[in-house]
């Protein structure tokens, strides 16, 4: 979504690398550079405005000409002010102190309602709330029949006492109004907590949709209504928001199509210009592809510092924890890693969804970012097949697996012999690595306190690579004697024989030593006095 900006935004910021001072004309030409990128994203020329006189007054401050990285400094400047322009703080949803608690859903038609319908359906759901749908959609065509399929396929009950349209040409009946408080009505007889209703759109801005949007608003008296933009529509997207807020009023904005190829200018012009916060994202096709806006972590990712907490996050929601508990115990236990193993966390990762999409939420993902566009997430899918091609016994031992039975397992899953060759080499580093991670040898070199560490690791080797710790001998009851003498060694108080003086003067007296028992040459003690 926002590829160009945060190329050009990170392409500014590489030039000022390595300065200890920035001077004003510095300043001036990053600031310059900003103004443009943003331009070229389409993003409002007054919130442009606002940002680039928020950046240039604070960079010009104390806070960047004291700074001991005056670059990095800017940059965490500009980071703060994109978390200010995109609504500065995670906005939730208000529920009703008594349900049901009614969002209503506002927009033109083809930003994306019915879909989001769906996806704040189940969002909500798995929070444990009881949402339902109701269908106030009567105008677009199957509007009413495509909410009952999203509402399927989120487990969600969908209220459409009235089919709708089935055609542009036939005229729409039914009242949009009526379907809208006899939908809240049943709510509450059925006891749901949350009621979303989808209400109808047009291609543009008129007086007929204004009014029908502001009479379902005062007929169900919502506790929030949400404006459905969809990000790629540039800086029209401006306007249009300045037209509902104005006709209908709406209390936050759900961005749509998040995951396309517009430059991201409705993202950060739309709270500038509205004053209402971003709540929501929908971020694909598929029904999990919808998250709760946080400007901070939106903010990292135009800047290429990843997100990881998202990252964090849908993987504890769609992670299964016995399993990762089951896993976790074997690496303990040093078992061997299997292609069972292998094939279940794989399973894992693709209940995260898209792994090109969580990649990028990765810091310094741009840089790599066209090999990430050459990723293909159906490899994950042929490396699926390939591994359920093989017997139990071929996965629990895959050095069985010989030439013919690679041929066969190729045949099987559709593939190429190569392809099973490569998995089984990668496979095969991949469980000598968890061999030598589980033996405490995994550790980086040079790394204190890391297992298998140059330096600081549990295991400190003289130069022929043996534990000084360790008997030298082989006959285990010579060995149990050196254990012996070397604990006793070990457990003895130490004597500094020369404490007291630099050159142990008044060591004696102490009684840390006597001085014959350095068996020194005749008349070497005066030397010592």
């Amino acid at each position: 979504m926002f590829n160009s900006l945060t190329d050009r935004l990170t392409s500014t910021f590489r030039n000022l690398k390595g300065k200890g001072r920035l001077s004003e004309a510095d300043i001036d030409a990053t600031a310059r550079e900003i103004r443009r990128a943003l331009l070229d994203a389409d993003v409002a020329v007054p919130a442009v405005r606002d940002f680039i006189s928020h950046v240039k007054e604070r960079a010009l401050g104390a806070e960047v000409s004291e700074a001991l990285n005056p670059g990095q400094q800017v940059v965490k400047i500009v980071n703060s002010e994109l978390e200010r322009i995109l609504g500065g703080e995670t906005r939730r949803l208000t529920l009703a102190k008594t349900p049901p608690t009614v969002i209503m859903l506002v927009g033109l038609q083809g930003a994306g309602k019915t879909t989001l319908a769906g996806k704040l359906s189940k969002h909500l759901k798995d929070q444990g709330h009881t949402p339902m749908l109701v269908a106030a959609d009567l105008q677009r065509p199957n509007a009413v029949r495509q909410l009952e399929i999203n509402g399927e396929r989120a487990g969600v009950p969908v209220f459409a006492p009235h089919p709708g349209v089935s055609s542009e040409a036939e005229a729409p009946t039914g009242d949009p109004v009526q379907v809208s408080r006899d939908g809240i009505a049943e709510a509450t007889r059925k006891q749901h907590d949350i009621v979303i209703v989808d209400t109808a759109g047009r291609t543009g801005v008129d007086a007929e949709l204004m009014q029908q949007a502001s009479d379902i608003r005062a007929a169900i008296n919502p506790d929030e209504v949400l404006f459905v933009i969809d990000a790629m529509i540039g800086q029209d997207a401006v306007a249009t928001a300045q037209a509902f807020n104005e006709g209908v009023g709406f209390t936050g904005v759900v961005l749509s199509k998040l995951d396309g190829d517009a430059r991201g200018g409705a993202a950060l012009s739309v709270v500038n210009v509205t004053g209402k916060p971003i709540m929501f994202a929908s971020t694909g096709e598929q029904l999990n592809d919808f998250e709760v806006f946080h400007p901070d972590r939106m903010a990292s990712r135009i800047l290429d510092m990843g997100d990881v907490l998202s990252l964090i996050e849908q993987a504890e929601k769609s992670w299964d924890k016995d399993e990762a508990q089951k896993m976790a115990q074997k690496f303990v236990d040093q078992e061997d890693f299997t292609l069972d193993d292998f094939l279940n966390q794989m399973q894992q990762l693709k209940k995260m969804g898209s792994m090109k999409k969580m990649l990028m939420m990765m810091p310094g993902a741009a840089g790599m970012r066209q090999q990430l566009e050459q990723f293909d997430d159906s490899q994950i899918d042929r490396i699926e097949a390939i591994i359920r091609s093989m017997t139990p016994h071929e996965r629990n031992a895959p050095k069985i697996i010989n030439g013919s039975r690679r041929a066969r397992i190729a045949r099987g899953s559709g593939v190429h012999v190569s392809e099973v060759n490569g998995l089984l080499e990668r496979f095969g580093q991949a469980q000598k690595m968890m061999k030598k991670m589980a033996s405490g040898g995994g550790g980086m070199p040079g790394m204190p306190g890391m297992p298998g560490a140059g330096h600081g690791g549990s295991k400190r080797k003289n130069a022929k690579g043996k534990n000084k710790n360790k008997p030298k001998s082989g006959n285990p009851a010579k060995a149990a004697a050196e254990m012996k003498a070397m604990e006793e060694r070990r457990n003895r108080p130490r004597q500094n024989p020369l404490s007291g003086s630099s050159f142990g003067q008044g060591a004696d007296q102490q009684g840390g030593f006597d001085m014959s028992d350095l068996n020194l040459p005749k008349g070497f003690d005066k030397y010592l006095k």
